[in-house]
């Protein structure tokens, strides 16, 4: 039984995705966040007290963008992964990392010093600034949707599952008010999907249960 450890929200919710779009049986483990804080007995399973913390018998992994290669390679053949001969492969390797290394690192950053931190400690330049960042990076989501509905091999791809949760977190920080009709149509797409819904609806009630501090 593969198991996710999770918080609702955050990064994780990418493997949680994939799981539901592979149709794979899971156990969902929900933590307070962030879990280093909140649950420090974490710490035990993962020293690193991050989230996701993927455990598949003896695999464990901690890279959200890793779990969805590892995935879709081990429990395919599916059309989520795009094979090395086919001819959107470079793009789904970009795109699949561009999700987490370009999109979701600025908007880290801004999440911690714009809303995260104690408001004494917040830094309001520091957060604009990622913002910024984050905004101008879009551009490359721009124009990959200008020639095509999804990022890759012209289907929904793992790569949509990592630029998807960089889309859903902009939403929730508030950073997606100079998105265009293009990108908006594409996030909708992504929010309608049958796995995508199947894995907000996982998450919900358990995180309903999570104490907070």
């Amino acid at each position: 039984m593969i198991t996710l450890y999770h918080c609702a929200g955050a990064r994780s919710f990418r493997p949680l995705w994939a799981l539901e779009e592979l149709g794979l049986a899971y156990k969902l483990e929900m933590l307070p966040f962030p879990p280093r804080f909140l649950q420090p007995d974490y710490l035990s399973i993962n020293p690193l007290g991050t989230i996701p913390l993927l455990l598949d018998g003896a695999v464990r992994m901690t890279e959200s963008v890793a779990i969805l290669q590892y995935l879709a390679d081990k429990y395919g053949p599916t059309p989520l992964a795009v094979a090395n001969h086919e001819a959107g492969f470079a793009d789904y390797l970009n795109f699949l990392h561009f999700g987490e290394a370009t999109l979701t690192f600025p908007q880290t950053i801004y999440f911690r010093y714009a809303m995260l931190e104690a408001p004494e400690k917040r830094q309001p330049v520091v957060a604009e600034n990622y913002a910024r960042w984050f905004k101008k990076r879009m551009v490359g989501i721009e124009a990959q949707l200008a020639k095509h509905d999804w990022l890759a091999a012209d289907r929904f791809t793992c790569a949509d599952i990592s630029v998807g949760f960089a889309l859903q977190f902009a939403h929730f920080l508030k950073l997606d008010d100079e998105f265009s009709e293009r990108v908006q149509a594409y996030a909708a797409r992504l929010r309608k999907r049958p796995a995508f819904m199947r894995a907000r609806n996982a998450e919900r009630p358990a995180a309903a249960s999570v104490p907070t501090a």
